[in-house]
């Protein structure tokens, strides 16, 4: 009786080591996050922080040396042009001799001359944007006649409002060109015994508003001295530092988003411009850094970014490349195997290694050009638990 019980507890150990054995070993199912390939747009841009600009600034300055009275316009006061923006009252006349006469003649014809240049370059602006009008006219009639793109048609009307923006900017240099007629007219000016308590009147030489007030309480100051500095607020465009090797990728014309500048919708805009010369940059980290400015304009209304200024924040996303319809999967699906990369599919509860060949990518999503098809399930984050054959199953979504 001992002996049998003997047995019935050894049958008993062993019974139980075996069981710790087979679950030990027996194989674990691997809860994972899934997704699903499919089609879809996808952009690769470059990303940046830039800041807002008035195109066109005047600086308005001293005509001739004098004490200026108190400046009583403020930023962002409206001013027209030809307006009195400032009263400077000459402190003591004085005669000039030859040479000095000779150089004030010499600015004054450069001053003539650079209106003509600039009234040239005025109606130079109004003969392309008439024709950039007449363009987008048979461009409208040929997309009635479904002859043309809705594409072409966005980017011909950019290029009216482009060429509108010339003309205002050539109107407002021909109207700096005279103000610096008048100035150099005013140094010519003969003295007269009263001329000591007369006030010489500043005139603005565009419309739009007070950017900054130069000088504020009455000073002496010499000729040439800026006073303060107008635009049009109206004229808003974007600047974006890139890095050197960023820039090459843009072109003139790209597409971009404008977002994080403060409004609850994203803006649309252009690259106008990529600078020829670029510039050296230190960045937060020390390290000297190659920078090329770019130059956005909007395409948006007005009324759709009004509530920017001038020297604003925005982040700019400038399209490199984009399409419509195509096969992607999210980056943080994708390992390497060897030289190449691979996703996780899952097929009957197991996980499958499938080589992928990838096309243009951006931070968040890759285009699959070959290896697998869309509506295959695969693991995203796939750590080191992950591998051949893997019992898996998807983890429930809370």
């Amino acid at each position: 009786m001992l002996r049998l019980l003997k047995n019935r507890r050894l049958w008993f150990a062993v019974a139980v080591v075996a069981g710790l054995v087979a679950v030990a070993f027996w194989p674990t199912t691997l809860p994972v996050e899934t997704t699903v390939i499919g089609r879809g747009p996808l952009l690769v841009t470059v990303n940046e922080e830039g800041r807002t600009r008035v195109r066109d600034r005047f600086v308005v300055a001293a005509p001739v040396a004098g004490r200026v009275l108190r400046i009583e316009l403020e930023p962002g006061d409206a001013v027209h042009a030809r307006d009195v923006v400032a009263k400077l009252r000459p402190e003591s006349p004085t005669l000039l001799d030859a040479r000095s006469r000779a150089e004030a003649q010499a600015t004054l014809d450069s001053a003539r001359a650079a209106v003509g240049r600039t009234r040239a370059d005025e109606q130079r602006a109004k003969a392309m944007l008439a024709q950039a009008e007449r363009e987008l006219t048979r461009l409208r009639n040929l997309v009635a006649e479904s002859l043309a793109t809705a594409q072409q048609l966005d980017a011909r009307e950019a290029d009216v409002r482009t060429a509108q923006e010339q003309v205002n900017s050539a109107s407002f240099a021909a109207r700096s060109a005279e103000a610096d007629v008048t100035r150099a007219q005013a140094r010519l000016a003969p003295a007269s015994p009263d001329s000591g308590g007369r006030v010489i009147p500043v005139i603005s030489p565009v419309e739009g508003v007070v950017l900054k007030r130069v000088r504020e309480s009455e000073s002496v100051v010499p000729a040439g001295d800026p006073l303060l500095e107008v635009g049009d607020p109206r004229q808003l465009e974007i600047v974006v530092d890139l890095l050197s090797v960023d820039a090459v990728r843009v072109q003139p014309g790209a597409r971009v988003l404008v977002e994080q500048w403060g409004g609850d919708r994203t803006l649309d805009a252009r690259v106008r411009r990529v600078e020829p010369s670029g510039f050296t940059k230190i960045s937060a980290l020390g390290v000297e850094e190659q920078r090329v400015n770019v130059i956005l304009s909007f395409t948006d209304p007005a009324d759709a970014w009004k509530a920017l200024g001038d020297g604003y924040r925005v982040e700019a996303r400038i399209v490199t490349w984009e399409a419509a319809d195509v096969l992607k999967v999210p980056t943080g699906a994708l390992v390497r195997a060897g030289q190449q990369w691979a996703v996780y599919t899952v097929q009957d509860g197991r996980a499958h290694e499938a080589a992928v060949t990838l096309g243009h990518q951006n931070g968040q999503e890759a285009e699959i050009t070959g290896g697998i098809d869309a509506g295959a399930t695969v693991i995203m984050h796939p750590g080191d638990t992950i591998a051949e054959g893997v019992r898996v199953a998807p983890r429930p979504t809370p």
